[in-house]
């Protein structure tokens, strides 16, 4: 048995497939070595060989789990029988493992509680079988139950024995695997130090196969949590060592785990040389298959349908000569799935060959006995009869890979088959069966979440083209019966999409979800929930003892996309105004009228929006209905979703504030003169540790904010908010600091009984320009600094505009009576007022974002 954390890896679906948007941050890789002449080609050897526990090792490794499992079990009978407990153990080990690649999960505890049984009888059993038996069960409980401390815990066992075994490599290991737990649980800088120590130890260590396989291992790792440049570092340094050694059979893996990375970086033309030289470097057939499968896919995200047939054809070779296993069953789906996405003039095979090759898949599924593979392949071949418009079938086999995909608890195929079968009842329009279908389907979703942003390669998760549109898809339904009971199903799954969004933001389900009924938060708020449909915008209005209301305007994507970017263009000064009032109007047609006309609004309420896609990018402020902006009639907040807001009312009794900022320029960051006067003017309205300028460092911030004391920090600093999630910080002296670094400054207060930090202020931030799905970034750091309360700026505003409205929020901050938003609305209308900031570009730049009270 491997003891290395690959095996947790595969069963954690760690794969880096066809996921366009997981990861778009560019990074420089170094150019690619040459690689090595390719070595004679071999074959795959599943023979069983006199020794079944041996064998069970060469049918696992190939993907053919049933069939390791009955090796293994005649491995442990015959151990049995010899009284080797050494043998019945890793017997019972691998049969756990083989069952968890299965998902039969109860058969996987069984077997890993007969391992233990069979230790705690014995009488001194050798520390390396209490180290693997650890090992397997901690991956059971982080994979199946979700038990990420118990797990954590099993592992620091299972470090302990493989230590006093002297096994170094299952120690590497099972420390790899505890950054896993770690960063499930939350605690992302433990994980990444513990993770960044291995990298030193590993540097520090003689090249050997150990030290190739462990960089190897935590590579893939860094990569799960979000740190693709080191990921890279890694691999490089494993792939180097492979090479000074010799370990030519490790080669083509790492290519291969460099180019999915490449891949997964957006960046297909350096995948493909990757994947090219893991091809050229493959020992293995299993190898050589996923390189031609990366390759195809480079191909088509590279457009060049040229290159497209002959390794389709090379591919198809390589399937009829390989044995049946796992993974030529996903790579057959592989190919035909990847094959069906190119217009039916570019497919270098026939619909007709491409039916069959699932046909032949699913065949080599049920011979195995892999009824995972069985559900995925039936699944596959449904999406493809409806694509043919052969509906009846396509339901037929949807059913089919539905109910089996429920028996055995794989909710990432249950989630794609009970889509299919919504689709295809919606078409049908058996409008109560497509309801529930989808809303299985995003059940499915939602029981997945941290595992879709590291999906196995072979069932291939894009968020914008396989999750969010079920949950859309599913909200035009529901509004489409406007039943009461309707609407609030469509209201939760809105509230589902926006945390899901920001899931695939973060690329981990790293959100602590509060369930806050709005009649519990504030009797006169007015949520307001926007979702962008199929040739309609839609609202929602939702209001504490109220039925829900919802309204929908009919205009295309395109109409509506061009109005929203040329209101944003609108706002700039030198943009002309009547231009501005028209697309301004629209959208307060839009949004806001049909619920003043219906006498649902009024003006001593809070709106709170939830916005959807473009929407976000737009000040809601600045939207008039003819005679008046809205941010004159009502107090606005902005939100991503009610599960996700601390619930609690400001106070500024025993208020104690950090006020920090930069006024001078750092590198490609211009000055910002008047942030000095701001600092000093807001350290005089608040008892206040002030950072200015050298004194405002990652070190002091840390420092700062050890004090339990404090609950504002108000930081007058560039930053940027992108919809790439490395591509969101804030600057302070000594660099940038990015979301996860402020989550664990902030985190860390939680533990230690220190004040909540009731608002986060970010006064002179801005999103990136040309970005669709920028203020995602916003809503993120919102959400991840586990401020109650964040205010920030939509766009760059002049920093003598931020003093004089920041100043005003905080003085009004100081009467008992104002709300958060109410606060921040006078302040607006300050400047609206004003001579020389009444332009929407100086005062609707500002939002509230979470707790508005």
């Amino acid at each position: 048995m491997r003891r290395l954390s690959s095996q947790s890896q595969k069963f954690r679906l760690l794969g880096l497939g066809l996921l366009g948007l997981v990861l778009a941050f560019a990074i420089a890789l170094t150019p690619l070595p040459a690689p090595a002449a390719p070595p004679p080609a071999t074959t795959l050897e599943t023979r069983a060989s006199v020794d079944p526990l041996s064998a069970g090792r060469v049918y696992y490794t190939s993907g053919q789990f049933a069939a390791a499992i009955e090796q293994w079990q005649t491995a442990a009978q015959i151990a049995d029988q010899q009284g080797d407990l050494a043998s019945q153990v890793m017997s019972w080990n691998g049969i756990a493992s083989a069952h968890q690649a299965l998902s039969q999960w109860a058969q996987a505890n069984q077997s890993i509680e007969q391992s233990q049984t069979l230790l705690n009888n014995a009488s001194a059993p050798e520390p390396i079988l209490w180290a693997q038996t650890l090992n397997t069960q901690a991956s059971l409980l982080l994979n199946h139950t979700g038990q990420a401390e118990a797990a954590l815990e099993t592992w620091q066992q299972a470090e302990h024995y493989y230590q006093e075994a002297g096994d170094l490599l299952g120690t590497l290991g099972v420390q790899i695997n505890q950054a896993q737990a770690l960063q499930t649980l939350g605690f992302y800088r433990r994980a990444r130090h513990q993770l960044e120590a291995l990298d030193q130890q590993l540097i520090s260590m003689p090249d050997s196969d150990i030290k190739v396989a462990a960089l190897r291992s935590l590579g893939q790792t860094l990569q799960l949590i979000g740190v693709p440049r080191d990921s890279y570092d890694a691999l490089a340094q494993s792939l180097e060592t492979a090479r000074n050694i010799g370990a030519t059979s490790d080669v083509s893996s790492i290519y291969l785990s460099i180019a999915k990375l490449a891949f997964k970086l957006d960046s297909p033309a350096q995948a493909l040389e990757y994947f090219q030289a893991a091809e050229a470097s493959a020992l293995m057939p299993l190898d050589q298959l996923q390189a031609r499968l990366g390759k195809l896919a480079s191909y088509i995200n590279m457009g060049d349908i040229k290159s497209i047939s002959g390794v389709t054809a090379s591919i198809q070779q390589q399937l009829n000569t390989l044995p049946p296993s796992r993974t030529t069953v996903y790579g057959t789906i592989n190919l035909a799935h990847s094959l069906a996405r190119l217009p039916h003039s570019q497919r270098p095979i026939s619909n007709q060959t491409i039916n069959q090759l699932l046909a032949d898949a699913l065949q080599a599924a049920k011979s195995l006995g892999d009824q995972r593979a069985e559900a995925y392949t039936l699944s596959q071949l449904g999406q493809l009869y409806h694509q043919n418009h052969q509906e009846s079938a396509a339901l037929t086999l949807s059913q089919k890979s539905l109910t089996l995909a429920e028996s055995i608890q794989s909710p990432d195929i249950i989630s794609q088959s009970a889509w299919q079968l919504g689709k295809l009842f919606k078409q049908q329009q058996q409008q109560e069966s497509a309801v529930e279908a989808y809303t299985k389907a995003v059940t499915a979703l939602q029981s997945l979440r941290g595992d879709l942003v590291a999906i196995n390669q072979d069932i291939q998760f894009s968020y914008r083209e396989e999750v969010e549109p079920v949950y859309r898809e599913l909200v035009a339904l529901l509004l489409a019966e406007n039943s009461q009971a309707s609407l609030r199903q469509a209201r939760d799954v809105l509230e589902d999409l926006q945390v899901a969004e920001l899931d695939n933001f973060f690329q981990e389900a790293c959100l602590d979800l509060e369930s806050n009924p709005i009649d519990q938060l504030d009797a006169k708020a007015t949520v307001v929930y926007s979702i962008i449909l199929d040739g309609q915008l839609s609202v929602i209005y939702s209001q504490p003892d109220q039925p829900l209301q919802a309204y929908a305007t009919e205009v295309d994507q395109a109409t509506l996309e061009t109005t929203l970017r040329s209101f944003l263009a609108s706002l700039h000064p030198s943009a002309d105004r009547p231009q501005q009032l028209t697309y301004s109007q629209t959208l307060y047609d839009w949004i806001i009228r049909p619920a003043e006309e219906a006498g649902i609004l009024h003006s001593d309420q809070t709106l709170v929006f939830v916005l959807d896609g473009l929407l976000r990018n737009l000040p809601m402020a600045a939207l008039h209905d003819g005679e008046q902006y809205l941010i004159e009639k009502y107090a606005i907040a902005l939100s991503p979703g009610l599960q996700l807001l601390p619930a609690s009312v400001f106070s500024q009794q025993d208020t104690r504030a950090i006020v920090a900022g930069i006024s001078e320029s750092r590198g490609r960051f211009s000055a910002l003169p008047a942030v000095q006067e701001e600092v000093t003017t807001i350290s005089q309205l608040l008892p206040s540790l002030r950072l200015l300028n050298h004194k405002f460092t990652k070190q002091s911030l840390r420092q700062s904010l050890s004090d339990r004391r404090v609950n504002v920090v108000h930081l007058a600093t560039h930053g940027r908010f992108s919809s790439e999630f490395s591509q969101t910080f804030f600057l302070t002296w000594d660099g940038v600091v990015n979301i996860n670094e402020l989550s664990e400054l902030l985190k860390r207060r939680q533990t230690d009984s220190s004040r909540p930090i009731e608002l986060l202020t970010l006064s002179a931030c801005e999103t990136a320009t040309g970005d669709d799905r920028a203020a995602l970034g916003l809503a993120g750091l919102a959400v991840r600094s586990g401020a109650r309360s964040t205010l920030a700026t939509l766009w760059a505003v002049k920093d003598e505009v931020a003093k004089q409205l920041m100043t005003t929020v905080y003085e009004n901050l100081g009467q008992a009576s104002l709300t958060k938003a109410e606060a921040l609305r006078q302040a607006q209308l300050e400047l609206l007022h004003s001579d020389d900031f009444a332009d929407p570009f100086f005062w609707a730049a500002y939002v509230l974002i979470g707790n508005w009270l």
